[in-house]
C-alpha cells in the first residue's frame, strides 16, 4: 500500500466490496465509501462499510451525510453523530462531511459537532464547499475546523465548469489543508490541475464501465488514471 502522506493521490468512489477490490487492483490510493450516489452520496450502513473494509487494505473515507442537501436538522445531526460513532466502532478511521447554513456560509456548529465525534480522525469537507457564497472565507473556516482536504470542482456545477477557478485557487493550499479535485472529474482534466499544483484527485463515473454508476469499476481504467495522476 502506498504512503498516502506522499503526493500524488488517486481517490475512487466505491459503493460496494466489488468496487473496492477493483479500485485497489487498478492502483487507487484511497477510497470514498458512500451509498445513494444518485443524490451525491449519503452515509453507508455499518454493514456495507464492514463488507468494503474486509475487501481492501486501502484507506477508506466514509461519507457522513444525512440527506441530499447541504443542511441538517437537529434530529438528523444527532442521528448522524450516532452513525459516526457506530462506524468508528466498526473500524472506520477517516471521514467526509460538510454543512452550510441557509445563507450559504459554512455551518460551524454542525460541522464541529461531527468533527468532535470523529476526532482525531482525518476528514474531508465535501462539495458543500462549492455552494458557499464566499469561497475564500469558507476555506479559512474549514481550515480552522480541522479538515485536511476539501473536495471541490471549483464551481457549483461539475467540472469542467470550475476548472479555471480551481487551478487559480491552487495557491491557497497549505501543508495542513489541500484541495481534492473532483465532481465530474475526467482523466483528461488531470494534467491541467497537476500543472497548477493540485495533486489529489477524486474519480467516480469516469472509472466505471461506460461512465455509468450502475456499471462496475474498471480496474484497467483506474490503472490508466493512476499513470496520469503520477504524471505519466
Amino acid at each position: 500500500m502506498r504512503d498516502i502522506g506522499a503526493e500524488p493521490i488517486l481517490e475512487v468512489i466505491v459503493l460496494s466490496a466489488a468496487d473496492a477490490a477493483a479500485a485497489e487492483r487498478g492502483g487507487a490510493d484511497r477510497l470514498e465509501v458512500v451509498r445513494a450516489i444518485e443524490v451525491g452520496g449519503l452515509t453507508p450502513s455499518v454493514e456495507a462499510f464492514a463488507r468494503i473494509r474486509a475487501a481492501t487494505r486501502l484507506p477508506l473515507r466514509v461519507m457522513l451525510r444525512p440527506n441530499g442537501g447541504y443542511g441538517s436538522a437537529a434530529a438528523e445531526l444527532a442521528a448522524l453523530c450516532d452513525e459516526a460513532t457506530a462506524l468508528r466502532q466498526a473500524g472506520a478511521g477517516e471521514f467526509v462531511c460538510g454543512f452550510l447554513t441557509p445563507e450559504g456560509a459554512i455551518d460551524r456548529a454542525a460541522v464541529s459537532a461531527v468533527a468532535e465525534v470523529v476526532a482525531p480522525c482525518p476528514w474531508t469537507f465535501h462539495r458543500a464547499f462549492d455552494h458557499a457564497v464566499d469561497a475564500r472565507e469558507a476555506w479559512g473556516i474549514v481550515e480552522a475546523l480541522g479538515a485536511d482536504l476539501i473536495l471541490t470542482s471549483g464551481a457549483p456545477a461539475d467540472l469542467p465548469a470550475g476548472l479555471a477557478a480551481l487551478c487559480a485557487r491552487a495557491g491557497w493550499q497549505t501543508p495542513a489543508l489541500r484541495w481534492l479535485a473532483g465532481g465530474g472529474l475526467t482523466v483528461e482534466q488531470i494534467p491541467a490541475l497537476r500543472a497548477a499544483g493540485i495533486a489529489q484527485f477524486h474519480l467516480g463515473r469516469a472509472v466505471r464501465v461506460g461512465g455509468r454508476w450502475d456499471r462496475p469499476i474498471d480496474a484497467g481504467v483506474v490503472r490508466a488514471a493512476r499513470r496520469v495522476v503520477e504524471g505519466g
